[in-house]
């Protein structure tokens, strides 16, 4: 019997990319197998060596730039732009945990009262990986360089749809020269993903992806107590105080809503505005989004690509209808093209209010929701008005009120003041609530997939 198949589709024009064999239970098997072998000969291999492939890993990224941004825009839809960006920013983690691993991994010895007591960071072991599509090497990336600098091994489930994306990255780790099997992906299917999380050899799990898959996951590996750290949705409030710079502050806000189409946890979706700034606000940003040029992906020119498939465009569409049916005003697009494809417009809805989905749900695509705000502490409970809390923004011309209003007011893993959400492989990255739990990237990431141990010599 034919083994079924995992299909990718082009979202621009829904032309099939490949046809992929499912992973079978009996390979998963011996890939784990295998994996957990090949992580007992990794965990002795010296932080030099380990530092040494991972910079071949950055270096091969670089020089196959141009083949793996295609992957990426052919699978997912990105413009080939930001595609080529991902790749750098892949680049530059591995270069960053190749550097730095070392002192992060350092024993840490402190005063107990012995003759020695210090804390060490040990490998956990396998590491599964339940990624998702928006960021197809940029996600895989940012677990796996520093699990794998930690000594750990990996496992990856990625999404169906950029499946090529994940063969791709696992034929990059063998022929940058980690150990065969100490990397590899599973071609499988979402719904058969408990059977990895539970098999005795797999040690800790991280996910990025909905709140559903974070719930379904850590409550299976929960029974099973298994370590797990979640990236889950959000809905990035943007505040805009009364003394913001409108010039500085709609441009920014406009890159913070749009890029990756949109389709970011982190990306800008609730527009938090002061009443006394609202009407200039919307013009501004109306016209700053409508002069991005939404087009083939491959072409350089080109800002706004597809979303990643018809049914998540739908989707979309029918958070914007019932946020409109409710009152919503559309300032901006609004209406699906008649083309083929997974084809979105920017949009922007003004009038947004609570109840409404723009405003209650994550909305993951190019839909802005404008938010009106009475003054600073209104805006400030709109904010926090939601259930997520991955990143926010906050604009104003006092920087040192705006970052005492980041710290202290605003609920969130991350809070920038007077620029766009964006991780950085020096911060640590993560949220709070139904975004999620525990920390990526800096030393709090690569110390998650680690046992800290105390040492204590009488």
């Amino acid at each position: 019997m034919a083994k079924n198949m995992i299909i990718s589709t082009n979202p621009s024009n829904g032309k099939l990319i490949e046809k992929y064999q499912q992973t079978s239970p009996q390979e998963i098997a011996g890939i784990i197998h295998g994996a957990e072998k090949a992580q007992r000969d990794w965990e002795s291999v010296g932080l030099a060596t380990r530092s040494k492939l991972m910079m071949r890993v950055a270096e091969n990224l670089r020089n196959d730039t141009e083949k793996y941004a295609s992957i990426i825009t052919g699978e997912m839809g990105k413009p080939i732009r930001q595609a080529r960006a991902e790749i750098e920013k892949c680049a530059g983690v591995c270069e960053y945990f190749a550097g730095n691993a070392e002192s992060f991994l350092a024993n840490e010895y402190i005063e107990a009262g012995g003759r020695e007591s210090y804390v060490a960071f040990r490998p956990l072991g396998i590491v599964l990986a339940v990624m998702p599509w928006n960021f197809p090497f940029w996600q895989v990336f940012r677990f796996a360089a520093p699990a794998l600098m930690a000594g750990n091994g990996a496992l990856l489930k990625h999404a169906s749809n950029v499946t090529g994306s994940a063969l791709a990255i696992e034929d990059l780790f063998r022929r940058s020269g980690f150990p065969p099997g100490l990397f590899r992906a599973l071609i499988m299917p979402g719904s058969e993903v408990a059977a990895v999380i539970v098999n005795p050899a797999v040690k800790a799990v991280t996910v990025t992806g909905s709140v559903e898959t974070g719930k379904a996951v850590a409550a299976r590996a929960g029974e099973a107590l298994k370590k797990t750290v979640l990236e889950l949705g959000g809905s990035d409030p943007y505040v805009i105080l009364e003394d913001a710079d409108l010039d500085t502050a709609v441009p920014l806000c406009v890159t913070g809503r749009l890029i990756n189409g949109g389709q970011s946890c982190i990306a800008a979706k609730r527009f938090i505005v002061v009443k006394s700034h609202l009407a200039d606000f919307e013009n501004r940003f109306v016209a700053e989004m409508r002069n991005k040029k939404m087009g083939d992906p491959m072409d350089e020119h080109n800002d706004l690509g597809p979303m990643a498939s018809g049914p998540l465009r739908d989707e979309l569409h029918r958070q914007v209808l019932g946020s409109i049916g409710e009152g919503a005003e559309c300032l901006l697009g609004g209406d699906i093209p008649a083309m083929a494809g997974a084809w979105y417009p920017p949009t922007v809805l003004a009038n947004v209010r609570p109840g409404m989905p723009v405003y209650e749900q994550e909305i993951f695509g190019p839909v802005a929701a404008i938010i009106e705000a009475a003054d600073e502490n209104d805006a400030i409970r709109i904010a926090n008005d939601t259930k997520f809390g991955l990143g926010a923004a906050v604009f104003s011309r006092d920087v040192a009120r705006a970052r005492e209003i980041a710290e202290t007011k605003i609920n969130a893993g991350c809070c920038f003041v007077n620029d766009f959400v964006r991780s950085d492989p020096r911060l640590p990255f993560g949220g709070i609530g139904h975004s999620g739990y525990g920390r990526e990237l800096s030393h709090f990431g690569i110390r998650e997939f680690t046992n800290i141990k105390t040492v204590f010599v009488g």
